[in-house]
C-alpha cells in the first residue's frame, strides 16, 4: 500500500500535516469529527515522489472508515475534482486486490472524502464546492459519475471557527501570512522566510517544528514560491507566443526555464505535464 513519502515533500503543508496529530486535529476541525490523537490513521499519500506523473500532498486512512485525500493550493485550480479522480483511483487500486474485482461478494472499500485547503493570495469564498460535472461537457440527463471537493480558505481573516478549532492548521496560516508580510515589506523570499521562522519560534507559532526542521522548511518554501512563479511565467509566456509555438513547443520552453532556476523535476512535471525522461533532456 502507498505510504508517506519521506524523501520529497510536495509542499511545507504535506510536511507538516504528515505528523498524525496534527492531521487528525486538523482534520476533525474541517469535517466536523471528534476524532482521538490515538485514532487509527494509515497514510495513503501516493508514494516515490510521482507515481504516472502524480504527484499529491496528503491521503490517509482514519479507522479503515474514511480514506481522505488532502490537496493544498496558493493558487486557484478549478480542476481539482478531476485531478483528485485521478489520484484516487491509484489509492483504490493499491486497497483492492485485483482478484477481488471478479469475485461475487461485494469488496467493502473505505468511502471517499476530498478536501482542498486555499491559502493564497487571489479573492476566493470562504467555501466552495467544485464537482467534476462541472466539467462535463454533454449536461443532459444523470450523470453516470461524480466527484465533489470543499474548498477551504484559510487565508488570512478566513475561516476562523474552523482555524479556532485547530492550532495546526491556524499557525500555518499564520506562518504563511508573516512571510508574505515580509515579502510586501520588499525582503527577498530567502530574507522574508528566515526572519519569519525567527519571528514564529519566539512567538509559539509552528515552534516545535520549525526549530527542528528550520532548514527543510527554507528549501520547501523556496522551491513552492519558484514554483509559483514559474506558473505565473507560464501563463504569461502562453498568452504571449500563442499558435505561434504551440503547446507542445510552449511547455518545453516554460519547463526549460523552471529546470534553469533549480527548481525540483517533480514539480516541473506537475506544472507541465512533461515526463521525467523529457524533462532530462532539456
Amino acid at each position: 500500500m502507498p505510504h508517506a513519502n519521506r524523501t520529497y515533500k510536495a509542499s511545507l503543508f504535506a510536511d507538516y500535516f504528515e505528523d498524525k496529530g496534527r492531521l487528525i486535529e486538523a482534520y476533525n476541525a474541517i469535517a466536523g469529527t471528534n476524532y482521538p490523537p490515538t485514532a487509527k490513521v494509515e497514510f495513503n499519500t501516493l508514494s516515490n515522489v510521482l507515481v504516472d506523473s502524480f504527484l499529491n500532498d496528503i491521503a490517509f486512512t482514519i479507522e479503515g472508515r474514511y480514506v481522505v485525500l488532502i490537496e493544498h493550493q496558493s493558487t486557484i485550480n478549478e480542476n481539482m475534482p478531476l485531478r483528485l479522480l485521478l489520484y484516487m483511483a491509484h489509492i483504490y487500486e493499491s486497497i483492492a486486490p485485483s482478484n477481488m474485482l471478479y469475485r461475487k461478494a461485494v469488496f467493502p472499500i473505505p468511502t471517499p472524502q476530498f478536501i482542498v485547503i486555499y491559502n493564497g493570495t487571489e479573492p476566493y469564498p470562504e467555501q466552495k464546492t467544485l464537482c467534476l460535472s462541472d466539467a462535463f461537457i454533454a449536461r443532459e440527463g444523470e450523470f453516470a459519475l461524480e466527484l465533489s471537493v470543499t474548498v477551504y480558505n484559510i487565508a488570512e481573516g478566513r475561516n476562523k471557527e474552523i482555524l479556532r478549532k485547530s492550532k495546526a492548521l491556524s499557525d500555518y496560516a499564520a506562518f504563511v501570512a508573516i512571510v508574505r508580510e515580509y515579502l510586501g515589506d520588499g525582503l527577498s523570499l530567502e530574507d522574508a522566510i528566515t526572519r519569519a521562522v525567527h519571528k514564529c519560534v519566539k512567538d509559539g507559532i509552528m515552534s516545535t517544528y520549525l526549530e527542528t526542521r528550520g532548514s527543510e522548511v527554507h528549501n520547501m518554501l523556496l522551491t513552492e514560491w519558484n514554483m509559483e512563479d514559474a506558473l505565473k511565467y507560464s501563463k504569461e509566456e502562453g498568452e504571449e507566443i500563442g499558435e505561434k509555438r504551440g503547446e507542445e513547443k510552449e511547455r518545453r520552453v516554460n519547463a526549460a526555464r523552471m529546470k534553469a532556476e533549480g527548481i525540483e523535476p517533480a514539480l516541473i512535471v506537475k506544472c507541465t505535464g512533461l515526463s521525467p525522461e523529457e524533462i532530462a533532456k532539456l
